[in-house]
């Protein structure tokens, strides 16, 4: 754990799950102070977009907190320097080849943590210059392959056992159960993202976060989008879409409208994102309190 906190300079192992839908500062910074480590979700944006958020960030805290870039946003290079020149020492990236954005990120003296979803990526991560991975089991929300992939549970450990670097765990971690359960694993961290969601302090809409917090065992899917998939939450609409042998899942639901169903609530546009853990979270609490909670 030592490793994986004097990397982020916080005082808590605990990551931010980054959510492009859900930028906030009050968010990031209120994961900061409470001791944990804030991620702004980067995305496809651009360097003007990342200098006012990073801005906006730091007018609320003074602790260190980090940023997740998709690889092939072309705009990285530039995004990494206005990184890099307001202080943020780490990121995390994902979706692409860490071969291709390493040697950014270590030109400017940055450190990276590849996030991933097999053991094959975290060789090629470490092979990379990673400083560390994110290890996300099957269970997380957000996105995953058409690949047949292992749960926390497996992935963990196995990472653990092949890299020298720290391993953080994603997926299906949303209490101080999960959270021990990782550290044994032997991950030194973990990555919150449906907890997150369902705090006060999220800019999530409030049907959002009701839906995490009804959602029950077995409430969520994997919802099937040509070349990857989400994890979502089976509402009205999903169920009767899947109980109809001719529905075409990947034809009725467009990655490109989530951004807008998950900042107004309107889930029969498109689903609203959450791991399987979402079936153990219960309320809606300030961020401190779903950290100190955690590491209680």
């Amino acid at each position: 754990m030592k490793r994986l906190l004097d990397l982020l300079g916080c005082r808590y192992p605990i990551i931010q799950g980054p959510i492009g839908a859900l930028n906030s500062p009050r968010l990031v910074s209120a994961i900061c102070e409470a001791g944990g480590f804030g991620m702004l979700a980067l995305g496809f944006s651009g360097p003007d977009d990342v200098r006012k958020m990073v801005a906006e960030v730091r007018e609320l805290t003074d602790k260190p907190f980090g940023a997740n870039l998709m690889i092939m946003n072309p705009a990285n290079k530039e995004n990494l320097e206005v990184l890099a020149a307001a202080g943020v020492r780490v990121v995390t990236t994902s979706a692409g080849s860490p071969k291709r954005i390493f040697p950014d990120i270590h030109a400017l003296g940055m450190k990276g943590l590849h996030v991933l979803l097999s053991l094959p990526h975290a060789l090629a991560a470490e092979e990379a210059g990673a400083a560390g991975v994110v290890v996300c089991g099957a269970e997380a929300g957000g996105l995953r392959s058409v690949n047949p992939e292992s749960s926390t549970m497996v992935l963990v450990p196995l990472v653990a056992d092949h890299v020298k670097i720290p391993v953080v765990a994603a997926g299906g971690i949303a209490d101080s159960r999960g959270y021990r359960a990782a550290l044994a694993l032997g991950a030194e961290g973990v990555q919150v993202g449906t907890r997150i969601i369902a705090t006060d302090e999220s800019p999530a809409p409030q049907a959002w976060k009701d839906a995490i917090v009804g959602c029950s065992d077995g409430g969520t899917t994997l919802l099937p989008l040509g070349r990857m998939t989400m994890r979502t939450i089976v509402n009205e609409k999903l169920k009767a879409l899947m109980g109809d042998p001719k529905a075409d899942l990947s034809a009725e639901y467009n990655y490109m409208n989530a951004g807008k169903a998950w900042t107004t609530g309107d889930f029969d546009l498109f689903p609203a994102g959450a791991g399987d853990v979402a079936a153990l979270i219960r309320d809606v609490k300030p961020v401190a309190d779903v950290i100190r909670e955690m590491v209680a």
